[in-house]
């Protein structure tokens, strides 16, 4: 597959957006007419610029409004038409791509169109040049491709060719019936982009909330899937209209876009591997497959009176120090199955972590049937990997850069079973609670983080590409001072459970967080036990979020809950929301530098307490104005 990019997708001038373009690894580039008529230099210096990059100009791109104009107009669109020819010679490319016609001038003569096309076919073919006309979904009289490949088959020239555009295609529905019946040498090019499933203009739509494919909802595997079945085998090309991408550095952006496409053919090549060439060649390609399972453990930067802060908490909530690490100043908190790494090591990226953020977590490590394999496939991906410093004897885990500052580890068990902590920790003598004590079979259920607007969409294809697991659409969260978007990335099984959260507004809980965060990183990790309300009863009731008794009166109202029950979530600040086939019952810890901790019991509940989320949050403002550290 040879990939390409749209100039339209990146932010800059038409000099960075080229190299950028070439640095993240595309071959080829199409040219946005507008980025060429601001650019201060001539087509002939962007030709040289391009393969300077190692790109190819693949097309010069929009011709708009061509066909089916009042006669006096005709004439001169045939004049522009001569003009782009002159600028596509400059420029180095053969093709030219047209969109269908939005004018209001514009009639329905089909037969008219035919004409005009031929007219246009023979003009450019006397240049050697090639044309591709794409139906736009608001399209005056066309606006599929069904129609589109209908004008380009009675035209019936060699050099005129129909383009395919994802976004096009499912804005209008799901019918990719006539696409997989047209030959593969009749597509001029493959234009791709994915976005969230909304009921609105489509114009608007398409103008705001494309995005790179692994980011929204549009079924673009099977996209690529039909286009393969034709014979295609020309560009795969972004075009995606996206405010955050004209506001985000072009060169992460670009190479967001080359990863869209990496995990894109692994998609394809996975599930229809006849159709990349052989099976041999489609599988050998590819990395290793996603293999997280679980939570392995959470890291946390912390140091003198803040590690204090962080001890205290979470020996409230049962966590008991096993293990010290052999040949580091790192602790081991366990209870249950949940462990949490305290990191006061001098010079090491835990500290510096500390220097930036404060108390915070510096990283999480997932457990995985292939650490090794899931390195290899961060590296194929273009995420940066991670070694730390490894005495012998010590366990090297393989580490990546992963969201904001913090690293992303992949733990691997033994055949045997040992955890990581058998390897590179001692045990500690430490009083523990008894086995049988209720509450005390704890794992961590979730971990939320808190990002930026513009890390929205690069979370959301990490998640997906890396990891492979489901991403939800977007839900709004209302906070007291603003609305929080919220998204969730899922394991197959629930085993891994990873929300993301962002807001536009100042004084949201999220934007608080990475303001006294000073970045984005995690915000919340949620515990799951196995009896919460004997669990609660144990717990110091100064470390837990006040909630408004107001609360409980309304959760009387909509709830036929047994009075016992009622009363013990009244006294314990204990929230409770219900769906059809269970319930939940939570209850957050106070906040220390933005970060907080949920403990929660799920009874065949598999959400998030969304119901609850305003409630925590007012809760969470309403603290923070008594007591502004919080």
């Amino acid at each position: 597959m040879k990939r390409s990019i749209a100039t339209v997708c990146l932010s800059g001038d038409l000099r960075q957006k080229i190299q950028a373009a070439g640095q993240a690894g595309y071959d080829g580039i199409e040219i946005f007419e507008n980025d060429l008529m601001l650019f201060n230099e001539s087509p002939s210096v962007v030709r040289q610029m391009a393969q300077d990059s190692g790109l190819e100009i693949i097309a010069l791109q929009p011709f708009r409004d061509f066909e089916c104009m009042p006669a006096t107009k005709m004439q001169k669109n045939f004049d522009r038409a001569e003009r782009k020819f002159d600028l596509m010679e400059e420029l180095g490319t053969d093709t030219l791509l047209i969109c269908s016609n939005v004018s209001p001038q514009c009639v329905d003569n089909f037969e008219l169109a035919v004409d005009q096309f031929g007219e246009l076919a023979d003009r450019a073919g006397r240049r050697t040049f090639k044309l591709g006309y794409e139906a736009l979904a608001w399209g005056r009289h066309i606006r599929d491709y069904q129609q589109a490949w209908k004008l380009v088959r009675h035209v019936d020239a060699d050099n005129l060719g129909v383009v395919l555009d994802s976004f096009h295609i499912f804005a209008r529905g799901r019918d990719l019936s006539t696409l997989r019946e047209i030959p593969g040498d009749r597509i001029a090019l493959i234009q791709i982009a994915d976005a969230p499933w909304l009921k609105m203009d489509v114009l608007q739509w398409s103008r705001h909330f494309r995005c790179f494919p692994g980011q929204g909802d549009f079924p673009v595997v099977e996209f690529m899937e039909s286009v393969l079945e034709t014979g295609y085998n020309g560009y795969i090309s972004h075009e995606i209209f996206n405010d955050e991408f004209r506001s985000s550095p072009c060169k992460r952006t670009a190479v967001d876009g080359m990863r869209s496409l990496l995990w894109l053919e692994e998609e394809v090549a996975r599930s229809v591997p006849d159709l990349v060439d052989t099976e041999a060649e489609a599988v050998s390609h590819l990395p290793p497959k996603a293999s997280v399972r679980d939570f392995e453990f959470v890291e946390f930067a912390a140091h003198g009176d803040d590690n204090a802060t962080l001890v205290n908490l979470i020996t409230s909530l049962g966590f008991r120090k096993t293990h010290h690490h052999r040949s580091k100043d790192v602790d081991l908190y366990r209870q249950g199955d949940a462990c949490i790494v305290i990191n006061e090591e001098p010079d090491s990226f835990a500290q510096n972590h500390y220097l930036v953020h404060g108390l915070s977590v510096c990283a999480v490590a997932y457990r995985s049937d292939d650490a090794d394999g899931m390195a290899e496939r961060a590296s194929w991906l273009g995420y940066r990997s991670f070694e730390g410093n490894v005495e012998s004897g010590e366990l090297d885990i393989p580490g990546i850069r992963g969201l904001g500052d913090e690293l992303a580890y992949f733990v691997q068990r033994d055949d045997t079973g040992q955890r990581f902590y058998d390897v590179d920790f001692q045990p500690i003598e430490s009083p523990a609670l008894p086995p049988s004590a209720p509450g005390t079979n704890m794992r961590i259920d979730h971990i939320t983080s808190g990002i930026s607007e513009s890390e929205f969409l690069s979370i959301s294809l990490f998640y997906r590409a890396l990891f492979g697991l489901d991403i939800a659409q977007p839900q709004d969260l209302i906070d007291p001072y603003g609305i929080v978007v919220s998204r969730t990335a899922t394991s197959k099984d629930h085993r891994i459970r990873l929300p993301f959260n962002m807001s536009r507004s100042w004084g949201a809980s999220t934007e608080r967080f990475r303001e006294q965060h000073k970045g984005s990183g995690v915000q919340h990790i949620a515990l799951a036990c196995d009896d919460i309300v004997a669990f609660v009863k144990r717990l110091d009731p100064s470390i837990q979020l006040p909630i408004p008794q107001n609360y409980y009166d309304d959760l009387e109202a909509r709830y036929d809950l047994e009075p016992d029950l009622l009363d013990a979530l009244r006294t314990h600040n204990l929230l409770y929301d219900q769906c059809e086939t269970g319930f939940l019952i939570h209850f957050y810890t106070r906040a220390f530098n933005g970060l907080f901790f949920e403990v929660l019991q799920r009874t065949r509940y598999g959400n998030y307490g969304e119901n609850n989320a305003h409630v925590r949050m007012a809760a969470q403002a309403r603290l923070r104005m008594i007591e502004p550290s919080v």
